[in-house]
This record gives structure tokens, C-alpha cells and sequence, in this order.
């Protein structure tokens, strides 16, 4: 609504909606997208043009750049010159166009990203190719629009002799839309286009007969034909372009990567930097030495490798890490009638096609007028020849040079034209030879007048015209294919070996879930102090390994943790480590039970879970290996709310497992009974519990192995697993603890003992009250099942057992 002083009330939503919807439509139509039919956008279209009415053409000497872009700013372009100046160096940088439109002398910039020089010590002129987009324009051939103050006009398209826009592709950002068009071969591109004039219904698959896919400036390697095949068939599609790359012998034995081409728009800099970063940080074994030796011959990055490096593997881990493989993905979205549309390959050839037909249509018509003009007026000379007396007394006679037409016109019935050409005539034309001249003239005048008529008159002369310029245009700019094309996408597999130097370490796994990998210096500098822990932690495993191994922590939730090694911090001794929710984000209420560790998943190699509601599984350890590790992976589905893992063993296939459970039953069983599953499955029942029992632990075991108890009153038992007779897997077990009626023992630890003579076991039993009690187990008594072991601590003083573990150190 209208207020005071004309000033307009309205809703803030509706001036942004309304203004922005404008400068949307605007930067669609007129900035950031190309014209299907010459592939160029605005601003591109107005440098070339403003070059070429400036007479800045490949047959004169160059000018200056800044020159070029005042003329672009001042008659067709309003805005800043940088904007000017960038898109005029774009169209002349070999390494972003197929074939460049602008001839630079001077710094126009470089693969490394290195900018131009300013406008004012650079020098441009139109390469000859761009003056095939222009040829013909002043025969009327385009649509002209007043330029921005109205003061002269502008092509509303170019001619364009070829499909530049699939020539030279073309990348860009609007409101809502983006375009990411690849460049081509010329060849092939015009070969596809007179395919597409000769059959209008041609197949996608018969065009790449001609049209290969993709030719980028810089060359490099393609690969994924079924992706340029979608691209062509419905304007989306997705291609991994790699740089090409050869492994060279030297002569010391060494080898070294020479890296010669690269992927399109790949900064050669940032590559030759990211690649001398992995090899400072070692994220890579064996790389030397990484050179840029790119000169006047060409491109080239050098990488020399350590004697008896893996190349190949080297070579691959760049391709996966590095900008020297990437990902293209194509989005052929260019004006069509004045709309922004996803262009298919066929679609994007008939819009030239079409624009062709209207552009020699136009020229023919032009060409047409002006020799049916010319024949008139060589008619009217021929005439006024054959009575010239008459004609040089008529005209002396006259007053002046229009008194002269007038009875020229009057007397002989000439045309205004002819007798404007007749009163214009020179003297000494006036001859029997040019009596013939204009005879001959008038002939052929009448075979052009006939043959544009011709073109005119059929659709397929017409196209006959178009398909032999673009021959004539392949004749004379055709060149090599630069990129070569593989069917398949090569799947890149890296050797871990490659990514890390092979080296010793210690892994230490505790029960509240700090992890840490620690060098053999550190370890040796401790002089056999424990390991650092946390004062209420406890060790839960430690394990001699390589940085090139794998650990795998399994969850009570049921889930594990992949952790290569090498991606482990490497933590002093004596320090507490890095809490493993830190490395893999896990629930709070969820806990590490149990740590295996693996030099190679094989397939002859179990892992087997065992969970507190009696349930076992067994998978194949080659199930376990994951290549995307970031989150807990499932390692057993639990059935029941409240069932969670107790124990995880890896097995042989060919080994027994015993059970012990809360109220004191051990069933021994071989693991054959248990048949290999998948990773995500239950599993099958394990043992026959009672209503109110629980597994407490499981473990591996052998005729010689033992094990020790702890009950809740703060009983001991050191037991062999001989006293247990081998059963098939569900049943019940036998007792190991003597049923009490009142106060009955109840196993709160379980726990299979090494017996090495090397190292020391020492048991470690907490209470309720804080009070722990240690006791040696190398020379402690045996006891058979129907014992209950030996007190070892007074619950009715110091309270219930609340936890225990066996301590293992090296014997001093």
C-alpha cells in the first residue's frame, strides 16, 4: 500500500522473492550458463566479438589485452574488468580449453595455478579457430540485440562453423544450476554431428562409434565407459579420470615414478606438494625424492623410490590419496530456447544442427539478395552498353547527376538502381571488353542465383552445405586424441605393507578401554614397570605385534572394532593410553570384553562368541575384515534385551571350548559341534542353563590346561580341565562347585591359566569394602570338582568378593 511522499509499504518477503527470483533469472540466462548453439556464455561470446569488430584477428600483429577488455566493458560488457580479463585468459590457457580461442603473448597463468600477468603487459589476438565461430556475421546470419545503453548492438549467438560447445566443454555455477560439460575432439565431435545430420535417429550407442567420450587438454586416462554412456544418454554421469604414470628403472637399482599427464583442472603444484607431504609424514614407505621437472618439453613430475620399494603399490596409494586420480562428473546443462535444460549428446547435437540450418538459411538468403541485386544492376549495364550514344547524350543533356537518372529512368525505363550504377560508371569501362566482362559476370550470377535458390528450396542441400563446413573446418583444425579411454573402472588395492613401515610394537588393552601402541624402546626403557593404567584399571591383554597387524575389539553389545594397528597412537609405556571412544565412537553403556588380534584374516580361522544367555557362534576370521571402520560393526545379533557377549575366542576349527557359568557348571565340548556362520546371525545354544544361571566365562582349552574360580564368599579352586569328561555342546555340564544348601557359592571369576615358566600369575581379589587380597598361583593346591576351594578372605569382615583378575608378569 501507498503511504506518504509516494514511499511504498510492502512485505520485506515479497521484495527479496521478487528481486532475487530477477537476478536468479538473470545470471541463468545471461552470466553463468553456455548457449547450446555456439557453447559460449555471455561474456565469452562478447570478448570474441568485440576482438573481431575491433579487428583483432589471427592475421594481424597482437594487442594489447587491456585494450580488448575496455572495448568489451564499454560497448557489451558492464562489469569489472577482472571478470572481463579472467574469462579472455581462460579461452587462451591450452591446459583449460581443447582447442583456445585467444592467442596470448605474455604470462597468461600456468597448470601450477600461477595467476596472469595484469591486462597491461599481456597481449591478445582471435586464434583462427575462433574465427569460425564468427565467420559470416555480417551476412545477417544471427540475431542482433541492442547492447546495454542502446547505443549499437550485439549478437544474441554466434555463427559457430562447429559445435564449440562440445568442443571446449564448459564448467559453471548459477542460481540453482550448475554445468560441468567436458571438452572433445574436434574430429570426432564433427563426425558425430554429420552421424546425427544423416540419421536423426541414430543411437547413443552408434554415435560413440565416432564419438569416443571425452578429450581433456591435458590428456590422461579415462575410465568407465558405462559412465560416459549414461552421460551421452541422459546428461548425468560419472567417469574417474587418472593421470598417466610410468615406473622407470635407474641405473642404481632404484626405480622412480614419472608422472607425464594429468587429470584435467588438477593443479600440478598442489599435487607435486600433497605427494611431497605423504612422504615427509611417511603416510607411504619407500618414496625418496618428489621432483617437478616440467619444461619447455612438456610435463613432468618425478618420483624416485627407495631401493626395492613396491611402485606398483606406491603408485596405487597416489591414484587412491592424491588429485592424481579423480572423479569427473558430468552435468550438461546449457540455454535451449532461452531455458536452462539437461542436455543429452543427441539433444546438444540437434540444437546445432538446428542453429546451423538457421544460420545457412539466413546466409543463403543474404547471399541470395545481394547477387539477384548485383544481377540486376550488371543487367542494366549490359543494356545501357547496347544503345550508348543514347545514353552518354541523354546524361549531357542533363541538369546534374539526379536530373541524369531521372531521364534516364524516364527515356529507357531503367530501374533507380541501374541508373544510379550507369550515371556512376567510370570512362573507361566504356569498351567492347568490358561488354563481355559484364556478361560473363551476369552468367555466373545466374548459377549462384540458382544454386542458393537450390539450398533454399531443399532441406537437403541444405544439410549438405552444413556437413561439408564442418569437413572443411576437420580438414583444417583436426588434431590427436589426448585422453586415452578404458571400459572399467580399475579397483584401486593398496597393500598396507606400502602405506607403513613394517615395525614391532606393543598393544595394551585395559577393561575400562584405554588402548595404545607402544615402540620396543619405550617398552625396554621401562625397566619392567607395569604398564600405565589408570589406579581402578585393569590389563585386559597385551600383544607383541607389527604395525601392519590388525586388532579387534568386541563389545558387550555385541559389536567389535576394526583397528589397523598402524592407525594406533603410539603412546609411551608408561602412559595411560587413548580411551578407545576416542578412536570409534561407542554407547555409554557399552564396554570392551575381549581383544583378538590378527596378522591376516584367514579362512581356515574362527572366530567364536560366546555370550552370558548361553548362546555361541562361530564365523569364518576372514568375515571379520572391514574396509570402512569408522563406527562399531555388528559381530553378533543378541536376541534377548539382556543378553550381552561374555567371552570371543578365535579357534581353529579343531579345538574344545569350556563353559564355566555363575552357579557352578563347566561343560567341555569340541567346537565342531558349533557350525561357522555369518557375521550378523544369533548363533545356537551353547550350554543348558538353568533358570537362574548365567555363563560367567568360556575360553579354549587342552587336556593340560587348568583354571582358577573365585566365588562370591571369597573361595578359591584351582581346578584341571581334565576333572571335566569331553560332552556335546547344550547340555548342562558337570558341577564344579559343591551345592550348599544355605549360603550356596556362587563363581564370580573364571579364568584359564597360562602356566608358563617364564612368567609369574598373580590373583587379585577386590571386596565390597575396598580390602584386596593377593595371592601367588604358581604352587597353589589343586582341588577336585565336589570342592568348594579355600577361603581366602573373611566375607563376613572385609564383605563379598566384588571383582578379581590374575596379574601376569615376567619372572625377575
Amino acid at each position: 500500500m501507498a503511504s506518504q511522499d509516494g514511499i511504498l509499504e510492502i512485505n520485506l518477503e515479497d521484495v527479496i522473492g521478487d528481486r532475487f527470483g530477477r537476478y536468479s533469472k538473470y545470471i541463468i540466462q545471461d552470466r553463468a550458463l553456455p548457449d547450446a548453439r555456439d557453447g559460449l556464455k555471455p561474456v565469452q561470446r562478447r570478448i570474441l566479438y568485440a576482438m573481431y569488430q575491433d579487428g583483432n584477428t589471427s592475421d594481424k600483429p597482437f594487442r594489447k589485452s587491456a585494450k580488448t577488455v575496455g572495448n568489451v566493458i564499454g560497448n557489451y560488457h558492464p562489469h569489472g574488468d577482472s571478470s572481463v580479463y579472467d574469462a579472455m585468459v581462460r579461452m587462451s590457457q591450452s591446459w583449460k580449453l581443447r582447442n583456445v580461442l585467444v592467442e596470448m603473448h605474455g604470462n597468461n597463468g600456468s597448470i601450477d595455478g600461477d595467476p596472469p600477468a595484469a591486462m597491461r603487459y599481456t597481449e591478445a589476438r582471435l586464434a583462427n579457430i575462433a574465427q569460425e565461430l564468427l565467420q559470416d556475421i555480417e551476412k545477417d546470419t544471427v540475431e542482433f540485440a541492442p547492447n546495454f545503453d542502446d547505443s549499437i548492438e550485439e549478437p544474441v549467438v554466434l555463427p559457430a562453423r562447429f559445435p564449440n560447445l562440445l568442443v571446449n566443454g564448459s564448467t559453471g555455477i548459477s542460481a540453482g544450476y550448475a554445468t560441468e560439460i567436458p571438452p572433445h575432439q574436434l574430429g570426432e565431435v564433427i563426425d558425430a554431428t554429420i552421424m546425427q545430420i544423416e540419421n536423426e535417429h541414430c543411437t547413443v550407442d552408434e554415435l560413440l562409434t565416432v564419438i569416443k567420450g571425452p578429450d581433456f587438454p591435458t590428456g590422461g586416462i579415462i575410465q568407465g565407459l558405462d559412465g560416459i554412456k549414461k552421460a551421452y544418454a541422459t546428461g548425468k554421469g560419472r567417469i574417474v579420470i587418472r593421470g598417466k604414470a610410468t615406473i622407470e628403472a635407474l641405473k642404481s637399482g632404484k626405480e622412480q615414478i614419472i608422472i607425464t599427464e594429468l587429470p584435467y583442472e588438477v593443479n600440478k603444484a598442489n599435487l607435486v606438494k600433497k605427494i611431497d607431504e605423504i612422504r615427509l609424514d611417511k603416510k607411504v614407505e619407500g618414496i625418496v625424492e618428489v621432483r617437478d621437472e616440467t619444461d619447455r618439453d612438456g610435463l613432468q613430475i618425478a618420483i624416485e623410490l627407495k631401493k626395492d620399494a613396491d611402485s606398483t603399490g606406491i603408485l596405487n596409494y597416489l591414484y587412491k590419496n592424491t588429485d592424481l586420480q579423480v572423479s569427473y562428473n558430468f552435468n550438461m546443462i546449457a540455454i535451449h530456447n532461452k531455458r536452462p535444460v539437461l542436455m543429452n549428446l543427441k539433444m546438444m547435437l540437434q540444437a546445432y544442427i538446428d542453429h546451423q540450418k538457421e544460420v545457412v538459411t539466413r546466409r543463403t538468403m543474404f547471399d541470395l539478395k545481394k547477387a539477384r541485386d548485383r544481377a540486376h544492376i550488371v543487367e542494366g549495364l549490359i543494356r545501357a552498353l547496347s544503345v550508348l550514344d543514347e545514353v552518354i547524350a541523354t546524361i549531357r543533356a542533363s541538369k546534374d547527376k539526379k536530373d541524369a537518372k531521372d531521364n534516364l529512368i524516364a527515356r529507357f525505363a531503367f530501374s533507380e538502381p541501374q541508373a544510379e550504377a550507369i550515371v556512376s560508371l567510370q570512362l573507361y569501362r566504356l569498351t567492347n571488353t568490358d561488354v563481355q566482362t559484364l556478361e560473363a559476370e551476369a552468367e555466373e550470377l545466374a548459377k549462384k542465383i540458382k544454386t542458393l535458390e537450390a539450398i533454399l528450396n531443399s532441406e537437403k542441400r541444405l544439410l549438405t552445405v552444413i556437413k561439408k563446413q564442418l569437413l572443411d573446418i576437420k580438414k583444417t583444425y583436426n588434431d590427436e586424441r589426448l585422453t586415452d579411454i578404458e571400459k572399467e573402472i580399475e579397483e584401486i588395492k593398496i597393500n598396507v605393507e606400502v602405506m607403513i613401515p613394517q615395525e614391532d610394537c606393543i598393544v595394551t588393552v585395559t577393561k575400562e578401554g584405554y588402548v595404545k601402541r607402544t615402540s620396543p624402546r619405550s617398552y625396554a626403557a621401562s625397566n619392567g614397570e607395569p604398564c600405565g593404567m589408570k589406579e581402578t584399571d585393569v590389563l585386559l591383554d597385551e600383544f607383541h605385534l607389527q604395525t601392519t597387524d590388525t586388532l579387534c575389539l568386541f563389545t558387550n553389545a555385541g559389536n567389535y572394532l576394526f583397528i589397523p594397528i598402524y592407525e594406533l597412537p603410539d603412546i609411551r609405556w608408561k602412559d595411560v593410553g587413548q580411551h578407545i571412544a576416542n578412536i570409534i565412537p561407542i554407547e555409554r553403556n557399552e564396554y570392551i570384553v575381549a581383544a583378538l588380534s590378527f596378522e591376516e584374516f584367514k579362512e581356515n580361522e574362527y572366530v567364536t562368541i560366546v555370550t552370558k544367555k548361553g548362546m555361541i557362534k562361530k564365523s569364518q576370521a576372514s568375515l571379520y575384515k572391514a574396509t570402512r571402520y569408522s563406527k562399531p560393526l555388528v559381530a553378533i545379533r543378541l536376541k534377548e534385551e539382556d543378553d550381552e557377549v561374555v567371552s570371543v575366542l578365535k579357534t581353529s576349527g579343531n579345538d574344545e571350548i569350556f563353559i564355566g557359568t555363575y552357579i557352578g557348571y563347566g561343560l567341555r565340548f569340541h567346537e565342531e559341534d558349533v557350525q561357522p556362520i555369518g557375521v550378523r546371525a544369533a548363533g545356537v545354544k551353547a550350554i543348558n542353563l538353568k533358570e537362574v544361571d548365567i555363563i560367567i566365562q568360556a575360553f579354549v582349552v587342552t587336556d593340560t590346561s587348568e583354571i582358577v574360580i573365585v566365588t562370591q564368599r571369597g573361595a578359591v579352586k584351582r581346578m584341571k580341565i581334565s576333572e571335566f569328561e569331553r560332552q556335546n555342546r547344550a547340555k548342562r555340564g558337570l558341577i564344579m562347585l559343591r551345592e550348599l544348601k544355605k549360603n550356596p557359592h556362587r563363581i564370580m571369576f573364571i579364568q584359564i591359566l597360562l602356566n608358563d615358566k617364564t612368567h609369574d600369575e598373580t590373583l587379585h581379589i577386590a571386596t565390597e569394602k575396598g580390602e584386596e587380597e593377593i595371592i601367588s598361583l604358581a604352587h597353589y593346591h589343586y582341588s577336585d570338582r565336589y570342592s568348594n576351594g579355600s577361603f581366602v578372605i573373611d566375607e563376613e569382615v572385609v564383605g563379598e568378593v566384588a571383582s578379581a583378575y590374575i596379574e601376569i608378569t615376567p619372572k625377575s
